[in-house]
Order: C-alpha cells, then sequence, then structure tokens
C-alpha cells in the first residue's frame, strides 16, 4: 500500500474561488435587511474558501420584475458582455434573487450566469444549488413560494 504524499512548503495552496454577492431588500422584512444577508454571505463564502471580489445590490427593491433594480441589471449587463472576473455569484436565498410571478423568469436569470460559467449560491438555503434533480425540484418549489408570497402582500 503506497504512503499518501505529505504537502511541502512549495506545494502551492489552492486559490480562493473568486465571487461576487447579489443582495436585495424590498422594504418589507426586517430579517433581510442588507447586513443580515451579507453576513450570511461572508461566512459562507469563508466556509466554502471564496473570495468576494464584487457587490452587486438592490435596496428598497421590489423582486416582482427586473425593472428598476439597477444592481441585477448591471451584474446581467456585465455577464453578457463578459466583464466579470468571478465563478460563482453568493445570493441569501432564491427570494433574493426574485419574487418574479413567472418562476422561468428565475430560472432565465439564474440560466444566464451558468452559461457564462457563474454558478449561483443560494447561501441561506438547505439545499446546494448543484443541478442535481433534488435541487431542481426545491428551487422550482421555492421559486414559487416566493411568487405566492408576493401575491399575498
Amino acid at each position: 500500500m503506497e504512503k499518501p504524499s505529505i504537502a511541502t512548503a512549495n506545494t502551492p495552496l489552492p486559490l480562493p474561488l473568486r465571487a461576487a454577492q447579489y443582495a436585495r431588500m424590498s422594504t418589507e422584512h426586517q430579517q433581510y435587511s442588507p447586513e443580515n444577508q451579507l453576513e450570511v454571505v461572508r461566512a459562507y463564502a469563508a466556509s466554502h474558501q471564496m473570495e468576494i471580489v464584487r457587490e452587486y445590490s438592490d435596496h428598497g427593491r421590489s423582486g416582482l420584475n427586473i425593472a428598476g433594480r439597477e444592481g441585477l441589471n448591471t451584474l446581467m449587463t456585465d455577464v453578457e458582455g463578459k466583464r466579470t472576473d468571478f465563478s460563482a455569484l453568493l445570493v441569501y436565498d432564491v427570494s433574493r434573487w426574485g419574487r418574479f410571478q413567472d418562476v422561468d423568469k428565475s430560472s432565465y436569470y439564474e440560466y444566464v450566469l451558468k452559461r457564462a460559467g457563474i454558478r449561483v449560491h443560494y447561501c441561506a438555503e438547505q439545499f446546494e444549488s448543484d443541478g442535481t434533480m433534488f435541487s431542481s425540484v426545491l428551487k422550482t418549489l421555492k421559486r414559487s413560494m416566493a411568487a405566492e408570497y408576493s401575491l399575498e402582500l
């Protein structure tokens, strides 16, 4: 049986994954304050060896659509224009990404990032956004719940 190799001083350490963060707060709940969101996002980044290199945010904005959401619009413009230097986007949860009444819109915007090689991580969710059937079903359910919540308001 071969002995495992021991790392030496010359062995390079893996570089942290470069990530951007996105925060959105409408006006309904303090639990979603930008500070609360970013605290969770930063802890997630640290535990997953990620370095946050860019921030996008929309404060006091509804998640019903992309209109008026300067942060999300800038993110999408940067991604589509290939002006990004990160491969992960950290978001507090599915509802912070949006409460789109058409849940396919939420999927579409996430797909645009995926197509550009950027994986969206929902930091406060109980599932990894890893493309498995389980996470896909949960994301769709959470997107539907977020849309329903906004209708009830």
